[in-house]
């Protein structure tokens, strides 16, 4: 059996009718597929994927966290689902769709999981867009479940491939009450280790970080550890202070989404970054810097300073950090969309992501997890959300999300059919704005998903727009 760890259940938590905590992989395939082909494929690969055959159980009481356990009838029917476009079948007509899927919340009652077959796209295509709850997975691990669909070449021999997974057998009342227990007893020992560790980083704490004396204290308390021989190792980088501004994608989310898409060659990216001497990665959030840039600026909203971005950083194989669930942190960074020289902007993003990656090799953020485990998890669903109601109400600790996810350089087929492109479609919230930007290469190009509220951006597509743009100003740069 395997519980949920606190920072699984926290995306549990903050659920509501519109803070919805779906994240999705949007496929597009070459040709037609049929539902029979992708339910024989589903079945076959099922197995070897634990979070399509897991189910949220409770703990009576809300006393201790959920467990996954095995859902013994695992109902294909429902998990794998077909709808067809109506003519004409465009990208915007398929963006309409997936935005609509996506507010929609998971069923618990069933493994966190769906699949819908999509038809009618122009040019004979096909999409898949499958969706599962970010509590059973991450950005990594949810491109390793999709990988599991696919395949090297369009006609593959099947083997015996991999085992089956041991099952997650629901745990007996006893095994529940003794767990249950041991946990309220080991609270209090996670939030001093919480306290501990995290006084020394409260400068990089969402919020926490804005409070008077806060910055002050962790240098402090970082100078003197070194002092007493504590810790080693030299000091990590002085983080600025970011002051988040007003934007029209902050304030409480709607139930609404919009999702808009784009590719760009990742050739291109790469002979940018070559140019400057910066990374792909550096160009990415350069290339969300100007869009966002644009589209602000369109709308007389474009802030005197720079926005304030969270940048997920995976932990896995950090400190040995490995295994299913979420093995993530947040960094924040400054996102200077306030500069108007394209080069100084994009040489300002390189020194904003070298200071917070300089930082997180030095002394990798668990903050978000170390306060989680310290909390009651009967306690926890309330202060999740009492904490997302009073950030929405209040200042905001990002203004956005931006996330790079790298991905195989190799053509990769499902049902025989090759992978033209694959989209990320992830998650907003009250706390972290109601623009998202992630981005997934694949096989020369770098697609970008943009998940927006609907109310606050209306116009994605116009954002969308921007990035294939911003990549062509650079390259004229270089």
């Amino acid at each position: 059996m395997r519980q949920l760890s606190a920072l699984d259940a926290q995306f549990l938590n903050f659920e509501t009718d519109t803070n919805v905590a779906n994240v999705a992989g949007l496929s597009i395939l070459e040709g037609p597929v049929d539902r029979d082909e992708l339910l024989s494929l589903v079945e076959e690969r099922a197995e070897r994927v634990p979070p399509l055959r897991q189910r949220i159980m409770q703990v009576p009481f809300g006393l201790d966290h959920p467990y996954w356990v095995q859902d013994e009838e695992l109902d294909l029917d429902y998990h794998v689902r077909e709808l067809a476009l109506p003519p004409p079948g465009t990208d915007r007509q398929l963006a309409a769709q997936v935005a609509r899927l996506h507010a929609r919340r998971l069923d618990r009652r069933h493994p966190l999981w769906e699949m819908y077959l999509i038809h009618g796209l122009q040019g004979g295509r096909t999409a898949i867009y499958t969706k599962l709850h970010h509590a059973a997975i991450d950005g990594l691990g949810g491109a390793d479940v999709l990988a599991a669909f696919m395949d090297l070449e369009p006609n593959p021999r099947r083997g015996p491939g991999r085992p089956a997974a041991e099952p997650d057998l629901a745990p007996e009342m006893a095994q529940i009450l003794v767990r249950t227990a041991a946990r309220l007893a080991a609270n209090p020992a996670h939030l001093l280790r919480f306290l501990a560790e995290a006084v020394p980083y409260l400068d990089e704490i969402p919020i926490v970080s804005r409070i008077p004396g806060a910055g002050a204290l962790s240098r402090a308390t970082r100078r003197l550890a070194r002092e007493l021989r504590i810790t080693d190792g030299e000091e990590v980088p002085e983080l600025p202070k970011l002051a988040v501004p007003r934007t029209p994608f902050n304030g409480p989310v709607s139930a609404h989404r919009r999702f808009a898409f784009v590719q760009v060659p990742l050739e291109e990216v790469k002979k940018v970054k070559n140019a400057f001497g910066v990374t792909v990665n550096d160009v990415v959030m350069t290339l969300a810097a100007t869009a966002v840039r644009r589209w602000l600026d369109a709308h007389h909203a474009l802030p005197d300073g720079p926005l304030v971005a969270g940048v997920p950083f995976s932990l896995r194989g950090v400190d040995g950090a490995a295994g299913p669930g979420n093995q993530v942190t947040l960094m924040i960074t400054s996102l200077d969309t306030q500069v108007a020289d394209p080069r100084e902007r994009l040489f300002a993003v390189r020194d904003s992501m070298r200071r917070i990656k300089d930082r997180f090799n030095l002394s990798p953020a668990r903050w978000l997890r170390h306060l989680s485990e310290g909390m009651p998890a009967a306690l926890t669903g309330l202060a999740d959300r009492a904490a997302f109601s009073l950030v929405a109400q209040t200042t905001p600790p990002i203004n956005l999300l931006i996330s790079n996810v790298p991905g195989p350089q190799i053509p990769l087929y499902v049902c025989g059919r090759r992978l033209l492109a694959q989209y990320p479609v992830s998650v907003i919230s009250d706390a972290s704005g109601g623009l998202n930007i992630t981005a997934f290469s694949y096989d020369g190009q770098i697609g970008f998903g943009i998940v927006a509220d609907r109310a606050m951006i209306p116009d994605v597509w116009t954002l969308a727009g921007h990035l294939p743009d911003a990549l062509d100003e650079l390259m004229a740069l270089a």
